[in-house]
């Protein structure tokens, strides 16, 4: 029966640098016999004078070390592999000697692989990978990556653990609630795998130390949730010279590349700048079907185990598009752009700069406190019966959950078609989520002539806070 055999780096040179051998046999023993027969150079390396193996020489039937079986007369079965780890005193070049009778085991599947075998295991060992965010992208990505042995893991977050991220961040449990989000995801991936070494980064990644955070890390990870962030990695990678795995979820779509300057694209090429705030809503604000992260998350940690391995095609150029309600993939092709601010021909941009800013989420571009109003005081204003029109710009399915009594109704996006629903004449507050889409209804509405339109502050999730602790929340 056939059998294959993996060889190891340091003996590849004596089988043709190939990385697996098949030779036929019962035994251990007749299986070594008949690949030594078919290349002399490498039995002296196996077998002393004597013909015994030697005794630097382990090897491995599947997943197990024969000396625990039958030593050379354990059988052997169709479809079974032999794996031959060699040490050498003094240091090796070769894989073999930097795994465990443990790490065999775990990673053995891998090992099965001609594409990984231990010579790619040994690369994903000694790689080291900058997660940023542990959260829905996050939590597919962490779990992959240390479970497929990524030796070094980088995770940078700085939020705790609320019960409206359990639909999704699988790596956190009812437990953490509450808990910092890096703690809860370290403690789970030392679950999974112990040999990981986990680098925290319990703070906001911005412009004054992302090029510290970032710079010891070979691949980049995108597992954010905004635009100044999306856009604050993506320059930062293409300054120092990293590869970025990006992923962007929304509703029942995603997206999927990989960003390498060097090779390609950056995510500027792509969009080279940011929509007005307001104008896209978060997951938080839009929502997210639970399953979609893991998928996208899931694509993210493949192209990063490619890239480590050096193996396949990785998304460089290319733009894969997710519809979960189709079940259909698409794939668009990347172009670079020489007029690219960061990566193109004449760049402009040679240092991080204001992201905030950049995406319009800057001091310069908050409503002024004229433009605004408390909790607390539409809360009297309401009380004490004023003429004040409430106006819900969020979409529909959030005024199912929760509005504030006697609002009107107007989603951000149908504003300008239905503006004349309201008077010009009539002191309004607006009111979203957390207040983004409404500070871009009250900008469109003041540019249009409405002069006594205002923003309520942290939106409804501010109310729920401040005045209505029994309101549910989202």
């Amino acid at each position: 029966m056939s059998v294959k055999v993996m060889i190891p780096t340091p003996l590849r040179p004596y089988v043709g640098n190939r990385d697996a051998v098949t030779a036929d046999g019962a035994t251990v023993d007749e299986v070594l016999s008949n690949v030594t027969a078919a290349n002399q150079q490498l039995k002296r390396h196996l077998f002393d004078d004597s013909g015994q193996l030697r005794n630097f020489v382990n090897v491995y039937l599947n997943d197990e070390d024969i000396r625990y079986l039958q030593r050379g007369t354990t059988p052997v079965h169709e479809g079974d592999t032999i794996f031959l780890i060699p040490s050498i005193a003094g240091g090796s070049s070769g894989a073999g000697s930097d795994f465990t009778y443990d790490d065999i085991q775990r990673y053995s599947r891998h090992l099965l692989l001609p594409e990984v075998g231990l010579s790619g295991q040994l690369k994903l060992k000694r790689a080291k990978v900058l997660v940023i965010g542990a959260g829905g992208l996050g939590s597919p990505l962490l779990l992959y990556l240390a479970a497929a042995g990524v030796g070094t893991i980088g995770i940078v977050d700085f939020d705790v653990v609320d019960f409206s991220n359990l639909q999704r961040q699988v790596i956190h449990s009812e437990k953490d609630v509450g808990r910092k989000k890096i703690d809860s995801a370290e403690e789970r991936i030392k679950g999974i795998n112990p040999t990981v070494k986990i680098i925290k980064f319990e703070e906001r990644i911005t412009s004054e130390n992302a090029l510290d955070i970032i710079k010891n890390f070979d691949i980049v990870i995108d597992g954010t949730d905004n635009f100044p962030t999306r856009y604050l990695v993506n320059d930062a990678c293409v300054l120092l010279g990293k590869t970025n795995v990006y992923g962007s979820i929304y509703r029942f779509e995603g997206q999927v590349s990989v960003f390498d300057a060097r090779k390609g694209p950056c995510y500027r090429c792509l969009y080279e700048n940011p929509p007005p705030p307001g104008l896209v809503p978060s997951c938080a604000e839009g929502g997210v079907v639970g399953v979609l992260p893991g998928i996208i998350g899931t694509i993210q940690a493949m192209e990063t185990i490619k890239l480590i391995l050096g193996e396949g095609e990785p998304l460089i150029g290319r733009l894969v598009l997710f519809d979960a309600m189709k079940m259909k993939f698409k794939e668009l092709t990347l172009r670079k752009n020489p007029r690219c601010p960061v990566c193109g021909e004449n760049p402009t941009v040679h240092e991080l700069i204001d992201y905030e800013e950049f995406c319009g989420l800057g001091r310069g571009n908050e409503l002024s406190d004229d433009l605004s109003i408390s909790a607390e005081e539409l809360d009297r204003k309401l009380k004490a019966k004023e003429p004040v029109v409430v106006l819900d710009v969020r979409e529909p399915q959030e005024w199912e959950i929760n509005r504030i009594d006697g609002s009107l109704f107007i989603p951000v996006n149908d504003l300008p078609s239905r503006v004349s629903e309201l008077s010009t004449a009539d002191e309004i507050v607006v009111y979203c989520k957390g207040g983004q889409r409404s500070s871009y209804a009250v900008r469109f509405m003041r540019d249009i002539g409405f002069k006594k339109v205002r923003n309520l502050t942290g939106g409804i999730v501010e109310w729920a806070l401040k005045v209505d602790p029994s309101m549910a929340r989202y």
